[in-house]
């Protein structure tokens, strides 16, 4: 054996063992917190370094104070539900009408020229655009809340699914007609399958649209239990800190339906993955 072996030998035998590679996972879950934590530990350094008024940017521990005694009272508990509640049914009647609406004028060329523009029309109208319309039809009430989050919903919930539904491969039309498929057959087996990713899609914007909707209808219709409600609140008392408090958990919980909005999409459409 060469000199020149033994001594790389030798070298290797008194480097430091390499580490195992830090585990992906982890990496991938904590890398979205960086910016988020980050800028809590600047809103806290601003609090305790006096550069902003403690009055108008309370330090970060004041907040979770005040979520403590909140949330051990159960008054921010019963107003997060009710948002909930309202969320929900908003989300679910204004998607429900969305994808059969959406269905219905991607299967049909006449109801596609007839809507079409309309549709094109409506969506240029901002949302909160609608709010006088809606309290002057339906109260503003319950039901005026629910028609406003279901109106949310309704948009991103009907492009997509008509959209998914128009843009099937004419080559897949021109296969069913070979097959002699009937209309039936063809949504269940080639259409429907086929838009199902832009119809999560849809599904996955109008979660999230219903959830700042029912935060805008709480806060500029009748005040009723909600987080809006106690954003106003805050607001009209001055209770920065209650405030903040809202506006963190508002964000904590549209964080939440993102993410579990996005693990069901991709269970759902395992399938389509090659």
């Amino acid at each position: 054996m060469s000199l020149i072996t033994i001594a790389g030998r030798e070298r290797l035998s008194h480097t430091a063992p390499i580490g195992p590679p830090p585990s992906p996972f982890l990496g991938r879950h904590l890398r979205p917190l960086a910016v988020p934590i980050a800028l809590l530990a600047i809103w806290e350094l601003l609090a305790h370094a006096g550069v902003a008024d403690p009055r108008f940017l309370p330090p970060l521990e004041e907040v979770v104070a005040r979520g403590v005694a909140e949330f051990s009272r159960g008054g921010l508990a019963f107003n997060l539900l009710a948002s909930l509640e309202r969320d929900l049914i908003g989300f679910v009647c204004g998607s429900v009408a969305g994808i059969a609406l959406g269905l219905a004028i991607g299967f049909s060329r006449l109801l596609e020229r007839l809507l079409g523009p309309v549709l094109l029309v409506h969506r240029q109208i901002a949302l909160f655009a609608w709010v006088p319309l809606i309290s002057m039809w339906f109260g503003g009430g319950e039901a005026g809340k629910v028609v406003f989050i279901a109106l949310a919903a309704f948009q991103p919930a009907l492009i997509n699914t008509w959209q998914g539904v128009s843009g099937i491969p004419r080559s897949y039309r021109e296969l069913a007609e070979v097959l002699t498929f009937g209309w039936f057959d063809f949504a269940r087996i080639i259409a429907i399958p086929g838009a199902l990713p832009q119809i999560f899609t849809g599904l996955h914007s109008a979660l999230i649209y219903a959830w700042t909707a029912t935060v805008g209808a709480e806060l500029l219709l009748n005040i009723a239990p909600g987080i809006g409600g106690r954003m106003n609140e805050g607001q009209h008392l001055f209770h920065m800190d209650l405030l903040l408090l809202c506006i963190l958990l508002l964000g904590g919980v549209g964080v939440v339906f993102n993410v579990i909005a996005g693990s069901l999409e991709h269970r759902l459409l395992r399938w389509r993955i090659p």
